[in-house]
């Protein structure tokens, strides 16, 4: 099945602690059904200090299920659907409530 969230695009949260939030997709993980997104669903993490970075609690953002999150339509702004159609040769993703495609 096709990926209707993808890794750069701009989702809200419909459901949880962070409902209403939006934010960017940084990792998709398509056979878990979940996603991390930028700044939503903070979790502290101790961290042990290297030569590299310094230690102490650092937030780190923790992954979320797809079903919550919705991509935000790219005109209207609200939470929409993704849907599938041919242009050409190419098949693109579309949000549902303006018809505007999402991917060039």
């Amino acid at each position: 099945m096709a990926a209707k969230l993808r890794k750069g695009d701009k989702v809200i949260v419909l459901a949880g602690k962070d409902k209403g939030k939006e934010g960017t997709i940084t990792s998709v993980d398509p056979k878990a059904g979940k996603a991390v997104v930028e700044g939503v669903n903070m979790a502290i993490r101790h961290t042990r200090q290297s030569q590299t970075s310094q230690g102490g609690r650092l937030p780190k953002a923790l992954p979320i299920d797809l079903s919550n999150i919705a991509l935000v339509d790219p005109k209207e702004g609200g939470a929409t659907r993704v849907g599938f159609r041919m242009e050409g040769d190419k098949k693109v993703r579309f949000a549902k409530k303006s018809g505007e495609v999402i991917d060039a």
